[in-house]
């Protein structure tokens, strides 16, 4: 039997796990929700739930891997027999998302070619964007370059080709992240921006806006679909699992945070202060930052920056997106990895077209006003990972025994916050989940609205 891949290193574990929480979840749709729901007052609420909520899982989702050695598709069964349909579950999310990220890479990549050739005026231009969806050739095109990349990362293997991809794109991502907040916040009148994103204001409460920062926790730390699972079975049994996933906690906010930096006080800058300019919603960054980078100069080197900074990101979650599903195939058909990762890439792209053409032969498939995008979305985050994240909590309680991962955990690590873990698994993870799926498809089918 082949030996199994490991991390060469804890910082390396660390690097490409963040570099799956840190995708299109933090430099997208957490500073359009940050600003929907009130800066500081999101801000808040989301760091206590990484803390509390966040940790509970991916503890839990990294014990589950190490112990057992497998990916999520086998190590629920390895653990107990009767459970071993939520590994299914959870390896199902990756393969309904990898195709539709892809789709949204191929558009980050469109942009960044855009700036590239200096069509600063172009991409910051009313309708630029639908133009772009109404094109399924061009969306093809692009789906596939950032679909072969990723497959070619995932061809080299764990360490050489996960692990190296994330330990040198991680950093930079950062450094330019850094670059664009510092020019953000350096604006006139990003000051106001500044206020609105770090002081907290109680006239932004609401109960909808606990439930977006607990569901932006949800797909910003790739919980729920195999991933921290499958990274969890390379990690060595000396490997500190608790100092891992706080440090993965620190590097995830802190890039969710930067990216507000970026997108808030520039959006208040330009806009002279006015709070309505920050509802555009998720077109934030496809829409509004175009014109944003239009009015400032230098507009195609910042804009530029930006993109392919936006495009590391994707790429980094996108890698562990595919490397789950690969692991999971690998582990419980035995199959050959090169050939299992070429069919998995060649199937995600096919998959990627229906999305695609959604935006226009297939148009008139819809659900509730959605796109055949807007459903895979809702089908994986808002229905298959709040449900995939209950019964892992179920299966820990009930199934085997809280002990096992306490043992699990305590192999390597002090356990410092495991009274904590102990409450959040048993009782207030499970009422959350259900508070998450709930609302989710009563907003979905237009019953409330969050």
């Amino acid at each position: 039997m082949k030996k199994r891949d490991t991390f060469s290193s804890g910082l390396g574990f660390v690097l490409t796990a963040a570099g799956s929480a840190v995708g299109l979840g933090n430099i997208w749709r957490f500073p359009y929700l940050a600003a929907k729901y009130g800066g500081g007052l999101f801000l808040l609420f989301y760091i206590l739930l990484v803390l509390t909520f966040g940790y509970t899982l991916m503890t839990a989702e990294n014990a589950i891997g190490r112990k057992t050695g497998k990916s999520a598709l086998t190590a629920f069964g390895e653990l107990s027999k009767k459970w071993a349909f939520v590994g299914v579950l959870a390896t199902l999310v990756p393969m309904i998302i990898q195709p539709y990220y892809n789709v949204i890479g191929g558009w980050v990549i469109k942009y960044a070619f855009t700036y590239a050739a200096g069509a600063h005026t172009a991409a910051a231009a009313d309708g630029f964007f639908d133009a772009m969806l109404a094109n399924p050739g061009q969306q093809i095109l692009f789906q596939f370059i950032f679909s072969l990349v990723t497959t070619l990362v995932i061809l080299r293997g764990v360490q050489k080709g996960v692990e190296k991809f994330s330990t040198v794109l991680m950093p930079l991502l950062i450094v330019l992240a850094i670059i664009v907040a510092v020019y953000s916040v350096t604006l006139p009148g990003a000051s106001i921006g500044l206020k609105y994103l770090f002081i907290p204001d109680i006239k932004h409460f609401s109960i909808s806006g606990i439930l977006a920062a607990l569901g932006q926790m949800f797909y910003s730390l790739s919980l729920a679909m195999g991933i921290m699972i499958a990274y969890g079975s390379y990690l060595p049994k000396n490997s500190d699992l608790e100092k891992n996933v706080g440090q993965i906690e620190i590097f995830d906010t802190g890039i969710a945070l930067l990216a507000a930096l970026m997108i808030i006080p520039a959006v208040f800058a330009f806009s002279g202060g006015d709070e309505s300019a920050l509802g555009a919603g998720p077109g934030l960054m496809f829409i509004t930052l175009p014109k944003v980078f239009e009015s400032m100069g230098f507009s195609t080197a910042i804009g530029l920056v930006f993109f392919v900074l936006v495009l590391l990101a994707a790429l980094t979650s996108s890698i562990s997106i595919m490397e789950a599903i690969v692991s999971s195939l690998c582990d419980k058909y035995g199959w050959e990895r090169n050939k299992t990762t070429i069919a998995v890439g060649i199937g995600s792209f096919l998959v990627g077209l229906l999305p695609i053409l959604g935006y226009s032969a297939l148009s008139f498939i819809t659900l509730g006003g959605m796109t055949i995008l807007d459903m895979m979305d809702f089908i994986t985050n808002s229905v298959l990972m709040p449900i995939t994240a209950l019964l892992t909590c179920l299966f820990i309680t009930y199934a085997i025994g809280i002990n096992v991962i306490h043992d699990e955990v305590k192999l390597s690590s002090k356990f410092k916050r495991q009274k904590m873990f102990d409450i959040m698994i048993k009782y207030i993870a499970p009422i959350f989940i259900v508070a998450i799926l709930i609302s989710s498809i009563l907003n979905a089918l237009g019953i409330i609205k969050l």
